[in-house]
């Protein structure tokens, strides 16, 4: 579902450009983004189509209007009738940020106002994160009552342990320069450049093999949760299976050739 606002259009636009990037606004401005249950829907929606297209090679998330994304809608969680409607609603959050973690491209977050609760979580779920100066982050459910306990998923596995829990007990909204200390961002840039950043970042890894990309990310994923020698035992088979591609072998020639690689047809 992607059901228009007769203000603002569809909950969710896609935009595309010729290079593979696809961009991803979340367009319910008025209520800074919230995560309705028609928006996840759309992006549940939305992700698994972009997942198997191949003409895609790298997806940008952001937000319409002046926030990121504000979490869950407030007004929506409170007329839900009982414990399975709220758990099917909070489980089809989860599969969003599954399907951000499982995208077979690099993901990245555009971040601008503030990033709070399941909005935080969305930034915490993409593979990388450009954030305004300006960009306030937080995890304040326990504000108002309600432990953002599903946003502490992506946040412990983004951030160290003390610095997630004391988001998670004091509910504080950070800084952006803050959010990059806590690695939560990759960079923070002036408001005025954001867009200029994003798009540098999105074209430089969309130019890279797309076959490579999605084998490695899917790799490293795979072994975070390995111990130390498992992991090595995986990754030296996913090295030596790469090493098979056509993009290795066209890469190490260029290189020994001392000139640009010309990447196989996707």
């Amino acid at each position: 579902m992607n059901h228009p606002d007769p203000a603002t259009g569809p909950v969710l636009l896609t935009d595309r450009d010729p290079g593979g990037v696809v961009r991803l606004t979340l367009n319910r401005p008025a209520q800074r983004n919230a995560l309705s249950e028609d928006l996840l829907q759309a992006l549940k929606t939305t992700l698994t189509e972009l997942a198997a297209d191949p003409a895609v090679r790298v997806l940008l998330l952001t937000g319409a209007g002046p926030a990121f994304c504000a979490g869950h809608d407030l007004k929506e969680l409170r007329a839900l009738p009982d414990e399975a409607a709220a758990g099917a609603l909070f489980g089809l959050c989860g599969e969003v940020m599954l399907a951000l973690r499982r995208f077979p491209h690099p993901v990245i977050a555009q971040v601008h106002g503030v990033a709070t609760a399941a909005g935080c979580q969305l930034v915490a779920s993409c593979d990388m994160a450009i954030a305004s100066d300006h960009a306030r982050f937080a995890t304040p459910g326990v504000n108002i009552g309600l432990f953002c306990s599903t946003p502490a998923v992506a946040l412990t596995r983004n951030v160290a342990y003390k610095h997630a829990m004391e988001m998670l007990f004091t509910g504080d909204l950070i800084d952006a320069a803050t959010a990059h200390r806590f690695g939560l961002v990759n960079r923070v840039v002036p408001t005025g450049e954001l867009d200029a950043a994003t798009n540098a970042l999105a074209a430089q890894i969309a130019s890279r093999p797309p076959a490579v990309l999605s084998l490695g990310k899917a790799a490293v994923q795979a072994q975070i949760g390995l111990n130390e020698a498992a992991a090595y035992a995986d990754m030296s088979a996913t090295m030596a299976k790469n090493l098979l591609m056509a993009e290795a072998a066209e890469g190490i020639d260029a290189f020994l050739a001392k000139r640009p690689p010309n990447w196989p047809a996707a």
